[in-house]
């Protein structure tokens, strides 16, 4: 067996290891399914929080309106952007984490990232541009982020000189940010297009 073929079949076992995790069971209002698609060759690697109530059903990553809004950002359609030869989509957390009482979801549960991102992204060698979509992909990712996300991803030049460009989630309860920060449309949707298709 060929070292590639040693790293791919190490990176399956991974995979299958992560799709089966049980870690938070206990603290989850369902039982769990991790929702993750990732292959060795993918190229743009998309990092968000945690599957929502819809996702969670289906068992499809971004499967809801803020997945409709996130592929219009990088002018992907589905099949592309669920073809995880190239598109790699691994969350904070893999498991719907529950309702918040404050509303929305939340926030992803601890344990995941720590347990199942370092060798998962081990085999991922083929990634060039890694996507941090909200705050908590880029508060762990970003070891010199800003005060806020609104700095962080204003700052957006800066991190993409290291392979990473964070981003506002595209929920609708951002619709009002999106408003009052019109350089994110002018400016960095523009160049997160070119650096997509160039990828791809």
């Amino acid at each position: 067996m060929t070292n590639a073929a040693k790293a791919d079949a190490t990176f399956d076992a991974v995979l299958v290891a992560a799709r089966a995790c049980r870690l938070c069971a206990a603290h989850l209002p369902h039982e769990p399914r991790p929702v993750l698609r990732l292959a060795p060759t993918a190229r743009l690697l998309i990092i968000g929080q945690a599957p929502g109530t819809r996702v969670h059903a289906s068992g499809i990553p971004w499967n809801d309106p803020s997945g409709d809004r996130l592929r219009h950002w990088i002018a992907m359609d589905r099949d592309r952007f669920y073809d995880n030869r190239v598109v790699g989509i691994m969350p904070m957390g893999f498991c719907f984490p529950g309702t918040d009482p404050k509303g929305g979801d939340l926030p992803p549960r601890p344990e995941c990232a720590p347990a199942w991102h370092p060798p998962l992204l081990a085999g991922l060698p083929a990634v060039r541009l890694t996507l941090l979509v909200g705050q908590y992909a880029q508060a762990r990712y970003l070891t010199d982020r800003r005060r806020t996300m609104t700095e962080t991803v204003q700052a957006w030049q800066v991190y993409l000189a290291h392979g990473f460009l964070p981003l506002p989630h595209p929920s609708w309860r951002n619709t009002v940010w999106i408003k009052k920060n019109p350089w994110f449309e002018a400016e960095l949707l523009p160049e997160l297009r070119h650096r997509v298709a160039a990828l791809l």
